[in-house]
């Protein structure tokens, strides 16, 4: 049978489940990625489950995301992470080491494998030839004891490059029309494999930041394959050895086929606050600019900054812009020191944030009021920078620096002569912030230390076959992860204490949310399409558990949102019919009865008792997924001996 590159490695890698689209399969997980805004609440549940070593090829912890510490609770973070993965068999990436999915590129990303990360751009690692997968932190735990982990077989869609781009034409492009093309929600239920013969004109950094934006189109991952531009990356870092070939069959089926000629782009921007608002750069030349940020998962290779520094080298930044840039790794901003392109960056009047995610997720550098920041980031959604009116826009690391120079948003390619820079034939390799774990013979004698800020991890309760419940929060289309549990440099230090962190909960969309879901008691989430799409982060489902949030119902639903709804124990159901939605008002009251019939029929009957109006929602759950939401979650299913 003719397969795609994706489907080969689910083959590989399949535990049970039928490939059929829709079906779902069990994957066995050869490499697992946390990070620390959700590593902590991940390995606390680790902790839970009583497995004393990982059981995965290999494991790793990044502290990337909360790297400001403006009092004890991120630092205690930190030492809890590297005592218990030390214990456990983790290995540890320091802070200031670098961003997660950048230092995974380069160092342990192998072509073929399977990997799933507590972030969700994990999928970053397709750029390499990986089966990445972001995933909320229960089901990384579940992957690192031993655990399969679960998802709906996709479909596969192909997009087929042809050509090769223009001078000041980049890969951030080529995701942002992609995105254009299908929108933030086109890609759900799919992985998108990039083949074609344009393809071999990407460097391995320019293809992860094209999976890294695969994750805004909703799609399960994203995937290219492993060829000869992938081995001489691989030999670059000193590890040709974990290079494999790999390539779809010239016969494969794909459910969609999407061409892009890449010598037709032109540079792109996503205008606030959706990554698929987008449209030519060009179309906005008379917009002021007030900030320019550099860097993020997804625009922070070496490739990316060297072409900055040449592009930034003996200009200025306009007065009124103010520039940061972030190398994506040590390895990185060692290179560029060693070069001399950073002391270029540096005499633009540009400031050098730490390697870290920074101002992505609203961790500084926050943008002055009603002000224009350029990000070279992969979403801006309302409020995430840290500045609630905030406008913010998505470009390539070019498009940046154009803007910056001249102070309004600018077509590079309108600048002048285009930059060249190429890639090393070796790069400079020092792991030494990446700490080893204690071999398993010390397990009984090291000690995991914690904070005060470390709380347990929040108990659920088993469903019983009626639920009466308020209506405590109606919202609309493309509800957030962000909406629902806010990042930033006030909340991230509180993802391992829910309790406190509950109080932010849906303080985007109503202040008055936490309070109210919980003095109801049991409530219910109206929701719109799109519903939890973002993040990966857990913490979106675990504290609306927390506040007694027992079902969300929506129109449709994120990917990962809805699975970490049912490792919460929250019911996730969908309208039969989406006009109901207009019918329900927020404070109504809802009885939802033959709860555990209808998660088998596929069809629950819900009454508004408040109108008297009855209406339909659906669900399709498998055997699996209906004993984790009748044992009140994941955690309860996997401590009671699911598997």
């Amino acid at each position: 049978m003719s397969m795609t590159i994706a489907q080969k490695i689910i083959a590989k890698h399949l535990v049970s489940g039928d490939m059929t689209p829709g079906s779902e399969v069990a994957l066995r997980i050869d490499q697992t990625l946390t990070q620390d805004a959700t590593g902590t609440m991940a390995y606390l549940e680790f902790e839970t489950m009583g497995i004393p070593r990982v059981k995965t090829e290999f494991s790793i912890a990044y502290v990337d995301h909360n790297t400001l510490q403006c009092g004890f609770e991120n630092g205690d973070d930190h030492r809890y992470l590297q005592t218990v993965t030390a214990k456990h068999g983790v290995y540890f990436s320091r802070p200031g080491n670098g961003i997660c999915h950048q230092v995974h590129l380069e160092r342990f990303g192998k072509p073929g494998k399977t990997l799933i990360g507590s972030d969700s751009h994990t999928p970053t690692g397709g750029g390499i030839g990986m089966l990445a997968f972001g995933a909320g932190g229960l089901d990384v735990a579940v992957a690192m004891g031993g655990g399969a982990y679960y998802i709906t077989m996709p479909k596969m869609f192909k997009v087929n490059l042809t050509g090769k781009l223009n001078p000041y034409v980049t890969a951030k492009d080529v995701s942002l029309e992609l995105l254009r093309i299908l929108s933030v929600k086109g890609g759900v239920g799919a992985i998108v494999e990039w083949g074609g013969p344009g393809v071999a004109t990407l460097s391995v950094p320019e293809r992860g930041t094209i999976t890294n934006m695969g994750t805004e189109l909703g799609a399960t991952t994203s995937i290219f394959p492993s060829d000869e531009i992938t081995r001489q990356f691989l030999a670059a870092q000193g590890r040709e050895e974990d290079y494999v070939p790999l390539s779809s069959d010239p016969d494969a089926v794909y459910d969609r086929v999407i061409d892009i000629d890449l010598s037709t782009l032109k540079p792109m921007i996503a205008c606030p606050h959706s990554p698929d608002n987008v449209v030519e750069v060009a179309s906005l030349k008379d917009v002021k600019v007030d900030q320019v940020c550099i860097g993020s998962c997804t625009n922070s290779s070496l490739l990316d900054l060297l072409k900055v520094a040449a592009m930034l080298k003996g200009k200025t930044i306009h007065p009124s812009v103010s520039l940061s840039v972030s190398p994506g790794s040590r390895q990185v901003l060692t290179m560029l020191s060693d070069c001399g392109a950073l002391s270029d960056i540096l005499s633009s009047g540009a400031r050098v944030l730490e390697c870290a995610c920074g101002p992505c997720i609203g961790m500084g550098f926050s943008p002055n009021s009603g002000g224009v920041s350029l990000r070279t980031f992969n979403r801006n959604f309302l409020g995430r920078s840290g500045t609630k009116d905030g406008q913010v826009y998505l470009v390539s690391p070019e498009t940046a620096v154009a803007s910056a120079l001249t102070g309004y948003i600018t077509d590079p390619t309108t600048i002048g002569e285009p930059v060249s820079v190429t890639m090393p034939e070796k790069f400079l390799v020092n792991d030494s912030a990446v700490l080893a774990p204690v071999p398993a013979e010390e397990y009984e004698k090291t000690e995991v230390l914690r904070g005060p800020n470390i709380k347990e991890f929040p108990k659920s309760k088993p469903f019983t076959d009626s639920l009466n419940a308020k209506l405590v929060l109606k919202v609309g289309d493309n509800i957030t992860t962000d909406h629902i549990m806010p990042a930033g440099a006030k909340i991230l230090p509180y993802r391992s204490n829910i309790p406190y962190l509950s109080k932010f909960c849906f303080e985007v969309c109503d202040p008055t949310f936490s309070e109210r879901a919980k003095a109801a008691g049991d409530g219910v989430i109206i929701g719109g399409s799109n519903y939890g799409q973002g993040s990966s982060r857990e913490h979106a489902a675990l504290v609306p558990m927390y506040l007694g949030i027992r079902c969300v119902i929506a129109k449709s639903f994120a990917r990962i949102h809805v699975a970490n709804l049912i490792n919460a124990g929250i019911l996730p159901l969908t309208f039969a019919d989406p006009a109901d939605y207009d019918k329900l008002s927020q404070d109504a009251d809802l009885a939802i009865e033959n709860i555990f019939s209808g998660m088998e029929s596929g069809s629950i009957t819900i009454t508004d008792r408040t109108t008297g109006h009855s209406f339909t929602a659906n669900c399709s759950f498998t055997d699996r997924q209906r004993a984790i939401l009748k044992a009140g979650g994941l955690l309860n299913y996997t401590k009671e001996g699911g598997q």
